[in-house]
């Protein structure tokens, strides 16, 4: 079994926490917009929002690092499948409709299943780059069967 590579896990989970939230300036206008929503509904403060926000973003790329040899399909694929169930079930199904935004946040407005999966797709992209890198490194090539008889 393959080691997890905890110092790019955690890079690859800033970084792409990062891109989310340039993604979510573009489309958005606003920096940070996700913390500043969290610090409010906790009740704990924008400080307490940025840490918790980028926590998350720390602890999706572990869990991606750690099941993504399990997963099927290209390498550069498997993080795109990843985050798309995981804004599916996680934010989408779960996270909006708390907040009264309704499923997929359509409540909010039309564009925000559209918004939050490319902002995850923003955030896929150090996955493929820093923890796929780390897992194509480690997998050794099947032996091609001999031609000779």
């Amino acid at each position: 079994m393959k080691k997890l590579n905890w110092k790019k896990a955690i890079l690859a989970g800033v970084i792409g926490t990062l891109l989310f939230d340039i993604v979510g300036l573009l489309f958005t206008g606003q920096w940070w917009d996700i913390p500043g929503l969290l610090g409010q509904k906790t009740g704990l403060g924008f400080v307490y929002g940025i840490f918790g926000h980028y926590g998350n973003g720390v602890l999706l790329a572990i869990l991606y690092s750690a099941i993504a040899p399990h997963l099927w399909g290209p390498y550069w694929l498997r993080p795109f499948i990843f985050v798309t169930a995981e804004t599916i079930a996680l934010v989408w199904l779960f996270m909006l409709p708390l907040l009264g935004a309704g499923v997929a946040g359509i409540n909010q407005s039309p564009m925000t299943p559209v918004v939050t999966l490319l902002r995850h797709f923003a955030f896929a992209l150090p996955l493929i780059f820093i923890v796929n890198s780390e897992i194509q490194s480690k997998i050794t090539p099947m032996k091609q069967p001999s031609t000779n008889q």
